[in-house]
């Protein structure tokens, strides 16, 4: 069964940090391109970060940029997102996704989708 599982979510103060992880299993994470997607509360959900399979070429979005770091773990099968200098426009449910295509925020080209962690950074 293909699937991606996301964990690492929660409760952070502004300038606090989390890292996300997810897994996949059913397919080998380096053979996709794997994304980072988040969704705040009544906005349309946008990509934050992805890294693509053959190359792990990165790409972030400009409002995370130099704040968050994605990487890939392929003994374990894992992407990470290292979340740093949290603020509170960083709430949202946290989605990663797989795509056959290259790293892109095209929600369209990303085939398999998990369940989503939830970011809440407040004070």
């Amino acid at each position: 069964q293909l699937q991606l599982v996301e964990s690492g979510g929660g409760w952070v103060q502004p300038g606090g940090s989390l890292r996300l992880s997810c897994l996949a299993s059913g397919f080998t994470v380096n053979n996709y391109a794997i994304g980072w997607f988040r969704q705040a509360s009544g906005k349309e959900s946008e990509g934050v970060s992805c890294i693509s399979g053959s190359s792990g070429m990165t790409n972030y979005a400009d409002t995370v940029k130099g704040r968050f770091t994605i990487s890939r773990d392929n003994a374990k099968n894992t992407v990470y997102l290292q979340m740093n200098s949290l603020n509170p426009e960083d709430t949202a449910v946290y989605y990663c996704a797989a795509s056959h295509w290259d790293c892109q925020f095209n929600k369209d080209d990303y085939i398999y989708w998990g369940q989503g962690t939830q970011v809440t950074v407040s004070s």
